[in-house]
């Protein structure tokens, strides 16, 4: 065949030789490290800590940023790491993804130069983990009614309030936290330990069960002056490094999508019924291509947005249209896949119905399709409709 059955429009052939190397060392780490066991700690509800060094080791972590023990990688590579990562496993993006876009990129955008230092070398190395404390029990969608509190108690501050599905939350050892001040919104460096600073892990989840996911919970927990990220100052800082996270599952969407066509593919062409591969059929073929479809058509728009990222021209726009499109994407080939596989998709054996499960989750964090419907109708139209 002239074509690859796999990417159909030859999209990886548009990558520089480089951003290949990276595809290829990822994806060779998920196939040794995290492939083999990923369904029994997704069964299991566990997260091995041991990954986090390994992760670091790789160059993942921070990846797009600068100095400090950071790649400084384009950021069409990191979205292509994105995508290898979340091929295995939306939870391993999202640890890379939180640790990465929000928790180092809040402090190396917004934090003095001894946070920095105390930090992001030891992140970037996988030393330790990050979090990022902004969505609340009652506010998600809607950050700028967040209740935790921040009061200034001389040269001190004293923080009081919770946080809620927070993505490392129980393994972190530094949270970036975001609280109501009197002069505004403002974030805050609480490391683990800190007397009042407490985790509650999430348990009973039936998606992104091979993540850590927590709730915060800040009773009169005094920092020092030098626990706020002096930059970082009104909603807009943390929604900017959102918007940095958003654009990793436009690509890590794309790894999922991809994996599950993989696996319908690789099924129909060896299960037998009716005495042929039912990849033989047409109802089967047709359900083939109508993935293969969409999952170009991700893969093109990831690659298209990160190249606008890389030139300097990604409006926040472009990365809503990237992450509603391509989450859409990726659920409707993994259910698809699934009723390829039949009952064995229903099994930890394959993973189009873990994809499936995790991809729920994905597609109402770091913005729900709401949201970014509303961001694309309001960069469509000039009028705002949020409230």
């Amino acid at each position: 065949m002239s074509v690859d059955p796999i990417d159909l429009l030859g999209v990886g052939t548009l990558f520089s030789e480089e951003e290949r190397l990276i595809a290829d060392t990822v994806r060779r780490f998920v196939e040794d490290r995290v492939r083999p066991t990923i369904g029994r700690w997704f069964a299991e509800g566990t997260f091995p800590r041991e990954l986090v060094s390994e992760l670091g080791a790789l160059g993942v972590f921070g990846m797009h940023l600068t100095g400090y023990g950071c790649a400084g990688a384009t950021a069409t590579a990191y979205g292509i790491a994105c995508m290898e990562l979340e091929a295995a496993d939306s939870g391993l993006r999202s640890l890379v993804s939180v640790q990465g876009s929000l928790a180092m990129t809040a402090i190396h955008r917004f934090g003095s130069e001894e946070q920095k230092q105390r930090w992001l070398p030891a992140m970037a190395a996988g030393d330790a983990i990050g979090c990022f404390g902004l969505t609340e029990p009652d506010f998600g969608s809607d950050p700028a009614g967040m209740r935790t509190t921040a009061r200034r108690d001389g040269d001190n501050w004293v923080l009081n309030g919770a946080k809620m599905w927070i993505t490392n939350g129980g393994i972190a050892d530094v949270a970036v936290v975001w609280a109501r001040a009197e002069e505004g919104i403002k974030g805050f460096l609480v490391p683990r330990g800190t007397k009042g600073f407490t985790t509650r892990d999430i348990e009973n989840k039936l998606s992104l069960r091979a993540s850590v996911t927590s709730e915060l919970i800040l009773t009169d927990c005094v920092l020092r002056a030098e626990a706020v990220l002096a930059g970082g100052r009104g909603l807009r800082a943390p929604l900017s490094c959102l918007n940095e996270a958003r654009y990793g599952i436009l690509w890590g969407a794309v790894g999922a999508a991809r994996d599950c066509y993989v696996t319908a593919v690789d099924y129909a062409k060896t299960r037998i019924q009716f005495g042929r591969p039912i990849a033989g059929f047409q109802l089967t073929q047709a359900k083939l291509v109508d993935m293969a479809l969409e999952l170009e058509k991700a893969y093109l728009t990831a690659q298209h947005i990160g190249r606008l990222k890389d030139a300097g021209r990604c409006d926040p726009a472009h990365v809503s249209f990237g992450k509603l499109n391509n989450v859409r994407a990726a659920l409707t080939i993994a259910r698809e896949a699934r009723t390829i596989l039949a009952a064995s998709g229903v099994t930890t054996e394959y993973s189009v119905l873990r994809h499936a499960n995790n991809l729920e989750s994905v597609l109402t964090y770091e913005g729900t399709s709401e949201i970014h419907t509303l961001v694309l109708g309001e960069a469509i139209t000039g009028i705002g409709s949020y409230r």
